[in-house]
């Protein structure tokens, strides 16, 4: 089988255990003897880090919705150049913890409606999409509790409170149905070590399918 590179993303509301699901995938990945590199946004090099503490910290009207464009895709950019393409062009699998559709849904939709020029400028700047995502599905009551429980200083959009949770849930399966050919829905309700298993078949077809091996 030929080896090459896969990029898959986690996507979910603030909660639902996308990050503990991408890292536990990165770990089964690599016990079986997978080149795997774990990151994610807003993060993930250097710059983009930077940026990540503009937009994650401090009030939630520190920045208006079109200024957040600008810097998420900044950021990506920056991710992508430095770390994502070259991992995929050494037959890497990346694992991104939120990429292109947060951005989508966060500041396109939920915060004005801007999804046309969200997606101008990452078709412009970006032009690249993860090969599969995996969306966690969480009910949003329960995923907003989860988020505040953690009692980090990155709440920025945890504070928007639980009707924004309910639209972006809503926005997330909507994405799902317009990527179809790329997007998995998991149920992210379920204990994690069966989330986990629920990933991990998912991708074990994928793999195959492709032909991607150790």
């Amino acid at each position: 089988m030929q080896k090459t590179g896969l990029f898959i993303s986690f996507e979910g509301i603030d909660g639902s255990g996308k990050s503990t699901q991408a890292r536990l995938l990165a770990d089964h990945l690599t016990s079986q003897g997978y080149d795997v590199v774990l990151t994610r946004e807003p993060g993930g090099s250097e710059g983009a880090e930077e940026i990540r503490a503009l937009v994650l910290k401090g009030d939630p009207d520190r920045w208006s919705a079109e200024t957040e464009i600008l810097l998420f895709t900044a950021a990506r950019r920056d991710h992508l150049e430095r770390l994502i393409g070259p991992a995929l062009a050494e037959d890497k699998i990346v694992i991104c913890d939120r990429f292109a559709d947060s951005t989508r849904l966060y500041q396109g939709l939920s915060r004005g409606h801007l999804r046309g020029i969200v997606d101008q400028l990452h078709n412009l700047m970006i032009g690249r999409e993860p090969d599969l995502t995996f969306l966690i599905d969480m009910h949003p009551e329960t995923s907003l509790q989860r988020a505040l429980d953690r009692q980090g200083d990155e709440e920025r959009f945890e504070t928007f409170g639980a009707d924004l949770q309910r639209r972006m849930r809503q926005g997330f399966l909507d994405l799902a149905n317009e990527f179809a050919g790329r997007f998995r829905v998991i149920d992210g309700s379920h204990p994690i070590k069966d989330v986990a298993k629920a990933v991990s078949h998912v991708l074990s077809d994928e793999l195959q399918r492709r032909n991607v091996s150790s």
